[in-house]
């Protein structure tokens, strides 16, 4: 079990290594990874199992006890993003496929990777932790209804058949992770820190099947898409820290704030565009993973060698959690 945790902890480190790897290999040698494509609703699922078995009842009560930041970092994830999304999209003029997955990619919630990166960085981890859990829970509900408001102008959205896919790999295995957590609690935390290999192995595959599905798209494409992703990626780590700066967050919480914005679950961007869309859509989420892995790990380097008066007692928490 140890060796299979220092693997785990190998492979979550250098998770950026791996998505660029395998992004490149699936580029030049496609053949050898659309066979996954059929898999990738079925890898989120298991990814969100994951996620639910590392959370706790707690990490919802502390809505009710630090309520203020919650609630502002789960507003911005589903204000900011979307609406930079839009303006992106817009701006740059981009094909309607493309548009489409932009946009999606924008209204999706925070993934665990922002929870990962917030650690790194020395900020509140168990504020990204909470607003990630929150954001998620919600969704089922926000994700459609927002692509269909920004989205619908460029392609027919289906926001109840989105609604269904998303309650279906994303809320129901999440639900159950934290259900067996509170059942098997001594067993779960034997095996969560191998957790970390599932989620490197089930984004690098989907990140990877989309990849091949749209190599001659990406070729055409995909310097103008990569261009928009990172703007939309930059802008939201930069808006998210300006807007938690104007509420007056410590820093902890302003960090926390801005990384939980700018990260955004790009495997349920991949996979819903497949799902719903053309292959060519779920492209901006595969490169959002393969870009906000390397721009995640740069912003927490340095600001993990910042500090502010609350930086030891904050640190101390993140051990706690983690």
């Amino acid at each position: 079990m140890k060796t299979l945790e220092k693997v785990s902890t190998f492979a979550g480190n250098t998770f950026a290594f791996w998505v660029i790897l395998f992004g490149v290999l699936s580029f030049f040698f496609p053949g050898g990874f659309t066979w996954i494509a059929p898999y990738i609703a079925l890898l989120l699922g298991v990814i969100m199992f994951g996620m639910g078995l590392t959370l706790s009842l707690d990490d919802f009560k502390r809505v009710l006890k630090a309520p203020k930041v919650v609630v502002a970092g789960v507003v911005m994830q589903y204000t900011v993003m979307p609406l930079l999304a839009y303006g992106l999209a817009t701006a740059f003029q981009l094909p309607p496929q493309v548009a489409v997955g932009v946009i999606l990619v924008g209204c999706c919630p925070g993934g665990t990777a922002s929870n990962v990166m917030t650690f790194l960085a020395k900020g509140n981890t168990a504020m990204s932790v909470s607003i990630t859990a929150v954001s998620t829970v919600l969704a089922p509900i926000l994700t459609p209804a927002l692509t269909l408001l920004f989205a619908s102008q460029w392609l027919p959205v289906s926001a109840g058949d989105m609604f269904l896919s998303i309650v279906k790999i994303v809320l129901v295995p999440i639900v159950l992770g934290i259900v067996i957590r509170l059942l098997f609690r001594k067993q779960v935390e034997k095996s969560v820190k191998a957790l970390p290999l599932v989620s490197v192995i089930g984004i690098v595959a989907v990140a990877s099947a989309v990849v091949a599905l749209n190599t001659e798209n990406i070729a055409t494409t995909g310097l103008l898409i990569f261009t928009v992703v990172i703007l939309h990626n930059v802008l939201g780590l930069l808006v998210g820290y300006l807007i938690a700066r104007l509420f007056k967050f410590d820093f902890a919480n302003q960090k926390a704030l801005s990384i939980e914005v700018g990260m955004q679950n790009s495997g349920l961007g991949s996979t819903l565009a497949v799902a719903h869309f053309a292959p060519i859509t779920a492209v901006p989420s595969a490169l959002f993973s393969v870009w906000h892995n390397i721009s995640g790990p740069i912003l927490a380097t340095w600001w993990g060698k910042r500090s502010d008066d609350s930086s030891e007692k904050v640190e101390d928490n993140n051990k706690k959690i983690v």
